[in-house]
């Protein structure tokens, strides 16, 4: 009697993440331009002498702008789909 050669066939699962396709090319604009707001409060921060208006007033505000706003808009931010699908059916 002849043998068969029975080959194992490894099934495997794919597993997708819901993260894959998450960040878009705009968070990543949102993530360079909260960068550079957060470089250009730092730089004004440290201006001499220091004790002038733009270090102790205007970089906090730049700085607090782009931690609490822009920093968080470039994470949370997600485009909404614009494809609309007829449910009616009728086209």
């Amino acid at each position: 009697m002849a043998r068969k050669n029975v080959k194992n066939k490894k099934v495997t699962k794919s597993v997708v993440s819901p993260f894959k396709n998450y960040w878009s090319k705009e968070n990543y604009y949102f993530l360079a331009v909260g960068i550079l707001v957060l470089l250009v409060g730092f730089f004004l921060m440290a201006q001499s002498p220091w004790n002038n208006p733009i270090s102790l007033s205007v970089s906090p505000v730049i700085l607090l702008f782009g931690y609490f706003v822009v920093l968080p808009l470039a994470i949370l931010y997600k485009k909404k789909n614009t494809s609309k699908k007829d449910v009616s059916g009728k086209s």
